[in-house]
């Protein structure tokens, strides 16, 4: 079998996410009420939270969830 070829990241996860949701907030910004701008924000809303979670997995010793 094939091994995967696999390319070395030079930014962080935490860099990429937050650069792709400020260019996609800027792209939103354009954009009129509808539809597409609605999903533009959903997806802008699950990078941030994804940079959250990679931040909360990554640290050195994960605090525990606050109960709400």
């Amino acid at each position: 079998m094939k091994p995967r070829s696999r390319a070395k990241q030079t930014r962080s996860l935490h860099d990429r996410l937050a650069e792709f949701a400020a260019a996609a907030r800027a792209e939103a910004a354009s954009l009129p009420e509808g539809r597409e701008r609605d999903r533009l924000l959903k997806t802008i809303r699950r990078a941030e939270a994804a940079s959250e979670f990679e931040a909360w997995a990554s640290a050195p010793e994960p605090a525990p969830k606050q109960p709400l």
